[in-house]
């Protein structure tokens, strides 16, 4: 299946050595910076370079491809998704946010390919997960979704290591959150609703972020009486990063912060993902309780490091995607993560990681 992959950051250089190794998708990778492109040069897979922001060129190229996966930055999502639909070619992507996320559901209405946004980890497959657990109660009380990628090693004064995109993080911790509470819809402030649990014997902290449900308050709304999606870190973070957003009103002055975070947080490829979904209500009019939890750690194999963020994050959309090549996913319109059953997630051959 010829797929273009939009991004060649560790997340898109993951998702094109799956791929591409799997035999079934032709990869062309492409970036507008060529030291991206060149730290890819081991990948047996076609690369261009390429200014996504222009939309003729990224037109040309698409024309080409059945399937493009947009691993850039949330705020090319509608520019990319736009081009997909005009050029018929099936979109996928990892952003996490709401209002990208809404404009794309809006290209997808009539649309003759498929628009399957959110395919990474939260939101992904963390929806998948609660999605599943909810279906095997009669009536549903509570849904609590908690999802942290962590440095195994936290040292600094924020607890935290750079995993992932600084954009990602910084525009879930300053936008407003959905949540389902006594069944109503609405929204919650983002770093708010701060509670503490424990794992393994570690313990942590989780607030409020945006875009971790996905689409699932539409889905669930009028079934399931409290929904809510918190990230998790290790106590302390919260209320460094309130006190960053709010006391400096760096809220206000994203670039600034994010500049701070990338010259003063280290990156770090020893990480480890969490995912914790708890959800409680009747089953056979007895009140129980289901919890699917999962630890992912950062791998080292043939001399290759591979971040937890990255190995769960790729096999998302490559499972997304994979699903969809089969058959098992509708052929157009707009595709929510539920659509995905887990047993068919945890079956597939680049989801097994989270099996």
């Amino acid at each position: 299946m010829r797929t273009v992959l939009l991004g060649a950051g560790h997340i898109g250089q993951t998702i094109a050595r799956l791929l591409s190794e799997s035999g079934d998708y032709n990869v062309t990778l492409a970036d507008r910076d060529a030291r991206a492109l060149q730290a890819a040069s081991a990948l047996h897979v076609e690369k261009t370079l390429l200014d996504s922001t222009d939309p003729a060129l990224l037109a040309t190229l698409l024309e080409r491809a059945d399937i493009v996966i947009n691993a850039l930055p949330y705020h090319m999502a509608v520019t990319v998704a736009t081009a997909a639909r005009d050029t018929g070619t099936h979109y996928f992507d990892l952003t996490e946010d709401v209002h990208a996320t809404r404009a794309i559901a809006a290209l997808a209405d009539d649309a003759r390919v498929a628009f399957m946004p959110q395919c990474g980890l939260a939101p992904g497959f963390i929806g998948i997960a609660a999605h599943h657990l909810a279906a095997g109660f009669d009536e549903v009380r509570d849904i609590k979704m908690r999802v942290g990628a962590l440095p195994q090693f936290p040292t600094n004064e924020l607890k935290y290591n750079l995993t992932w995109s600084v954009d990602g993080l910084i525009n879930e911790y300053c936008h407003p959150c959905e949540a389902l509470r006594d069944g109503e819809r609405l929204q919650v402030d983002a770093l708010a609703d701060l509670e503490h649990f424990s794992l393994d014997g570690v313990e942590y902290e989780a607030f409020n972020t945006s875009g971790g449900l996905g689409s699932l308050c539409e889905t669930l709304a009028g079934r399931v009486r409290n929904l809510d999606y918190k990230s998790v870190r290790y106590p302390g973070h919260q209320a460094r990063m309130k006190f960053l957003l709010a006391d400096l009103d760096l809220r206000h002055d994203q670039e600034l912060l994010k500049t701070i975070l990338r010259r003063s947080v280290p990156s770090t490829m020893q990480d480890v993902v969490l995912v914790f979904v708890t959800v409680s209500g009747l089953r056979e009019g007895k009140l129980m309780q289901e919890v699917f939890t999962r630890k992912i750690f950062a791998t080292r194999e043939n001399g290759q490091e591979q971040s937890a963020i990255q190995r769960t994050t790729a096999a998302g959309v490559c499972a997304a995607v994979d699903l969809f090549r089969s058959g098992k996913l509708p052929r157009h319109g707009f595709i929510r993560q539920e659509q995905i059953a887990l047993p068919d997630f945890l079956a597939n051959r680049f989801g097994m990681i989270y099996a």
